[in-house]
């Protein structure tokens, strides 16, 4: 399962750990996705989302009944 936005494609990012001698080891920064229903095309979908894309509202979470 790749780690992904459904919405605006974020995705891992890779640095280097610095540490305080200076000595570089690899690191991986992943995006806090979270897992919504959302309604699609008005279909309800389970997509994976980043918390930016939730607070700036680019998820529509109403689900009618």
């Amino acid at each position: 399962m790749s780690n992904l936005c459904d919405i605006c494609g974020k995705g891992s990012m890779t640095g280097n750990k610095v540490s305080h001698s200076n000595i570089k080891t690899k690191r991986v920064t992943r995006p806090n996705l979270q897992k919504v229903k959302a309604v699609v095309e008005g279909k309800p979908v389970r997509l994976r989302v980043c918390t930016r894309c939730i607070r700036a509202g680019r998820v529509d979470k109403r689900i009618s009944k």
